[in-house]
């Protein structure tokens, strides 16, 4: 650096602004898919006794460190309880059990992981929530969590923190003296 050059500032690095990132919060665990329609008499209908059988000789226990999504991809009407008895048999193994179309499960899954989040710790922050990810992060997610924090924090940024989109910010307070 030359005689009168003012040294490199990373402002970013310097602001007050906190940036959560929901790929965090993506499930690292892997995902099983259990689809009711194997089960289905002639595609059709659920026979509860062969039903009882087969789910004997499942292999429950490779279900241990799993997420089991329960689902059935074909237009059959298929009774409750087959969906409790499923979820009854992988509970004790799987990491969760959910009743969903596959695609909906990380949605429910953010859901999840977001209800935990406690809010009010970023009490009249200034926050950027990461817009690139890595992972398939879905657009509820991010609404989800801009709905969580708006009652708290200062401001909400969409992006990364050297460009951002503003999305909400708290209207100064006016004294009234």
């Amino acid at each position: 650096m030359s005689e009168g050059e003012a040294p490199l500032v990373n402002r970013v690095a310097q602001s007050s602004l906190i940036t959560l990132n929901l790929e965090a919060y993506f499930p690292t665990e892997p995902i099983v898919h259990f689809d009711l329609q194997d089960y289905l008499f002639q595609g059709l209908i659920l026979k509860e006794k062969d039903f009882r059988e087969s789910l004997k000789e499942y292999p429950w226990s490779e279900l241990a460190g799993k997420h089991l999504v329960v689902f059935c991809s074909t237009d059959a009407i298929v009774p409750v309880w087959a969906y409790m008895l499923v979820s009854a048999l992988a509970a004790p193994v799987a990491l969760s059990v959910t009743q969903c179309p596959p695609d909906q499960f990380i949605a429910l899954y953010y859901q999840q992981a977001l209800d935990r989040l406690d809010a009010a710790q970023y009490t009249g922050e200034r926050i950027v929530i990461k817009g690139c990810s890595d992972y398939p992060v879905p657009p509820f997610a991010y609404a989800l969590l801009t709905a969580r924090l708006q009652p708290y924090a200062q401001s909400i940024l969409f992006g990364e923190p050297c460009s951002t989109v503003p999305i909400f910010k708290r209207p100064r307070e006016v004294s009234r003296e």
